[in-house]
């Protein structure tokens, strides 16, 4: 297997079917970032709302999803700052190896002190770290490709494997860890081991940038150590970094501004599976399986356990199409889908909600199989929508902004995650069944205006 650092240029790929090594690296980068975000983020909530007797903060409901909501749309603001330092002055290897220190340490943090104080600087780290990590190592795997070359969308949709590979794993050892590995009773008290799901994520960060510093040259070359937007790089990028944008790049620019402000609602709706869903399958989900109860955790395996399933499949699919006379479906279209998919998934939903109502007293249960066809809509709905956007901004972006807009696309995630965690903040109020109605309404309807808005869309970005 030839490494990228004996290549002139990344160009030269586009003789070869095969993708690049370089590509796998990335993806168990990003697998073993992703396994510390999810493994963090899968007990969080349960972490904030646990009492103190119990392992955890003891936090109010809506204070912890309101909470989990400004993090979780936090790690998606900071990479427009990150973009920014990594275009002028980082470049992106240095950028992914800052992040990935600084998520560790954030981790650990919540590991070594379960305190107020010790929760809000792990966050921050965790959020610091992201802002770095994160649209560079997107970016990454657009360099890999020539500007033309047709195997860029089924790249990104293998990269998206690897992000989920990891999600995957991250719930059942981190839930595990701290739900049924650790959890001791005390006089009658039952008592959670978070801490050694933080320590766990942790780990899982370091093996990450382990691999990722050992073998970038090797698989990398010299992609990403330069930053691409500093006006004092080489002579032949000088006049392309000052010069104005074009015409066709600011719409090309004005269109992933539009996309981005669709998708934050596909987001708010989607990332409800860390803060509301969770709840819900806590309290109202029938987890018994053959006597053993399922870690509630758990169920946030199911996302990407589909991704994996299912993404080779859709890449297969968006290179039989783009085989066809008439070519692949447009990128608006393919979202437009997502955010209907979305919608159907907790339309869904809506059906356990009217078995279970939204009163923990009354003690109805619903079938988890509920939740599994919740979540699988929402994974065909992702696989329609996230990879294809990662892909698009690579490809119409102007190169002295790329990182910058990857930071903005990202940053529509982060304003969806706010979004998403005040929605979930009042399911107190106003209930399940109202919450996902208006959630799943709003998906479908934004969806379809999305598919009227499509081929102007697309002029934009020819």
């Amino acid at each position: 297997m030839e490494a990228v650092s004996k290549m002139q240029h990344p160009d030269v790929q586009q003789q070869s079917k095969k993708h690049p090594p370089g590509l796998y690296l990335l993806f168990f980068t990003e697998l073993w970032e992703r396994f510390s975000y999810y493994g963090m983020r899968g007990i969080l909530v349960l972490y904030l709302t646990t009492s103190l007797v119990s392992g955890g903060l003891g936090f109010d409901e809506g204070f912890a999803l309101s909470l989990y909501g400004f993090f979780t749309g936090a790690v998606y603001f900071t990479p427009i700052l990150g973009g920014y330092l990594s275009d002028r002055f980082l470049g992106r290897r240095l950028a992914i190896t800052i992040g990935g220190i600084t998520m560790a340490i954030g981790n650990f943090v919540l590991f070594a002190d379960q305190s107020k104080w010790s929760l809000y600087l792990g966050l921050l780290l965790l959020i610091v770290g992201n802002g770095f990590f994160k649209p560079n190592i997107s970016t990454l795997v657009g360099e890999l490709y020539g500007p033309n070359d047709g195997r860029k969308d089924a790249a990104f949709t293998i990269f998206y494997m690897g992000i989920n590979v990891g999600a995957l794993f991250a719930p059942l050892v981190c839930g595990y860890l701290a739900e049924d590995y650790f959890r001791t009773t005390v006089n009658g008290v039952v008592q959670y081991g978070f801490k050694y799901g933080f320590l766990a994520a942790s780990i899982g960060m370091i093996i990450g940038q382990i691999l990722f510093n050992l073998l970038g040259n090797r698989y990398l070359g010299d992609i990403g150590k330069k930053p691409t937007g500093k006006p004092a790089a080489a002579a032949k990028n000088q006049k392309a970094t000052n010069a104005p944008l074009t015409k066709k790049e600011k719409q090309r620019t004005a269109v992933i501004f539009i996309l981005t402000a669709f998708v934050i609602f596909f987001w708010a709706g989607f990332e409800q599976a860390g803060s509301s869903l969770t709840l819900y399958t806590d309290k109202f989900i029938d987890r018994s399986v053959g006597g053993w109860l399922v870690p509630t955790s758990w169920f946030q395996s199911l996302n990407p356990l589909f991704i994996i399933l299912l993404a080779p499949i859709i890449s297969m699919l968006w290179v039989k199409l783009s085989q066809r006379e008439q070519g692949d479906m447009k990128v608006p279209t393919k979202m437009a889908l997502g955010m209907i998919l979305l919608g159907l998934g907790y339309m869904v939903l809506l059906i356990a909600v009217m078995q279970t109502g939204s009163d923990e007293s009354a003690g109805y249960k619903a079938n988890l199989l509920f939740i599994v066809f919740t979540y699988l809509l929402h994974t065909l709905g992702e696989l329609f929508l996230s990879p294809i956007g990662l892909s698009m901004v690579s490809k119409i972006a102007p190169v002295k902004l790329v990182s910058l807009l990857m930071g903005v696309w990202l940053s529509g995630t982060g304003v969806a995650n706010i979004l998403g965690g005040q929605l979930a903040a009042t399911t107190e109020s106003l209930g399940y069944f109202e919450v996902f109605g208006i959630i799943g309404g709003l998906a479908i309807g934004l969806g379809l205006i999305l598919l009227l808005l499509s081929r102007k869309l697309v002029q934009m970005m020819e």
